[in-house]
């Protein structure tokens, strides 16, 4: 599991949705300080919002502003990232092969269409899988005066 601590910036009856600051590869790179995009990193401070999935039978409702632990499976990051990166990608190769025998520009037309259908593909999957928690993350913890409240 990959834990990140968020904070509560809506609540809906299945889910909250939070903020999380996003991690730059600058947090673990040894030249912090003679790099431009570690000091543009620091400025910018991206936050991002994500909607995770309330698990059944926890005891209190998280409320707006609140800090609370969000978990994700390791694997599920790998699934998505692979589907998200490799699935259009292929489907545009396939397009561009399939397409490309008479003239370049019915290549180019095939991988075009490839690369939309992956993308819907994507999106198709994303809409199913909306409230499966298998493929969401879940709030974990709620964050309480420097102690961890156990929701599981």
């Amino acid at each position: 599991m990959i834990f990140e601590t968020a904070t509560v910036v809506a609540v809906e009856s299945d889910a909250v949705w939070v903020d999380a600051v996003q991690k730059s590869a600058c947090e673990s790179c040894s030249a912090r300080a003679g790099c431009g995009t570690s000091v543009l990193s620091k400025l910018t401070g991206k936050t991002t919002r994500i909607r995770v999935l309330k698990e059944l039978g926890y005891e209190s409702e998280p409320q707006v502003g609140e800090q609370v632990t969000i978990a994700i499976p390791g694997d599920v990051v790998v699934i998505a990232s692979l589907l998200v990166y490799l699935l259009p990608l292929v489907l545009s190769i396939a397009g561009l092969w399939l397409m490309s025998a008479e003239t370049e520009l019915n290549g180019i037309i095939g991988a075009i269409i490839g690369l939309l259908a992956g993308g819907a593909l994507v999106g198709l999957f994303s809409r199913k899988n909306r409230n499966n928690p298998r493929y969401n993350p879940i709030l974990y913890r709620q964050v309480d005066d420097c102690h961890l409240v156990d929701l599981s």
